[in-house]
C-alpha cells in the first residue's frame, strides 16, 4: 500500500470513529439535557447539583454505546481498567461540562431556564473535546496488531534501506563512444 494509500486509510478510519462517536454523543446529549430538564423542574435541586445527576446517567449511557458500538473492535482483555478510565476521565469531563454552567449560573447569575440550557450545552461541546481524546488515548486502546498496518510500519525501514544501497554507477560503453 503507498503511503498516501496508507494515510487515506487511517483519515477514513478516523472519521467513521468521529462519527460513531458523535451519534453515541448526540444520545448521550439528548439524555443529558432530558434529564436535567426533567430533575429541573420536577425537583426543588438546585440547577448544577440536577446537571451532575443528569451528567452521571448520560456518562452510563455513553458507555454502553462506546463500548459495544463505536469502540467494540477495541482491546477487551482490562475491562476494569477500561471501566475505571472511563469513569475517571468522565468524571474529568463532567468537571469541565458542570463548571461552565456553575460559572454561569452562580459567577454571572445567568440562571434563567434558557441560560441553564445554553450553557450546559456549551460545557458538554467543551467537555466532549477533552472526552473524545483521552477515550480514545487512554481508555479504548487499539490493539497493539491493529495500531499500524504492516506495510505502513514497514515503510521507515525501506526508506532507510534504499537510501543505503550503494548506487550503481553505469561504466560508459567504450564501443557506444
Amino acid at each position: 500500500m503507498s503511503e498516501r494509500g496508507a494515510l487515506r486509510t487511517r483519515l477514513d478510519l478516523l472519521a467513521r470513529e468521529v462519527a460513531k462517536f458523535g451519534v453515541v454523543g448526540a444520545v448521550g446529549l439528548l439524555v443529558n439535557i432530558l434529564v436535567f430538564n426533567l430533575l429541573r423542574h420536577t425537583t426543588d435541586l438546585q440547577v448544577v447539583r440536577a446537571s451532575v445527576l443528569a451528567t452521571f446517567v448520560a456518562i452510563l449511557c455513553n458507555y454502553v454505546g462506546f463500548r459495544y458500538w463505536t469502540y467494540r473492535d477495541r482491546d477487551k482483555s482490562g475491562r476494569t481498567r477500561e471501566l475505571t478510565l472511563f469513569l475517571l476521565f468522565s468524571a474529568a469531563g463532567a468537571v469541565i461540562e458542570n463548571g461552565v454552567l456553575y460559572l454561569a449560573t452562580y459567577g454571572f447569575d445567568w440562571n434563567t431556564p434558557v441560560q441553564s440550557n445554553v450553557f450546559k450545552i456549551l460545557g458538554i461541546g467543551i467537555a466532549t473535546l477533552f472526552r473524545f481524546w483521552s477515550y480514545r488515548s487512554w481508555v479504548f486502546k487499539t490493539l497493539p496488531d491493529r495500531a499500524l498496518p504492516a506495510e505502513e510500519a514497514a515503510l521507515p525501514a525501506e526508506r532507510f534501506l534504499e537510501q543505503r544501497r550503494p548506487t550503481e554507477t553505469v561504466e560508459p560503453d567504450p564501443v557506444r563512444n
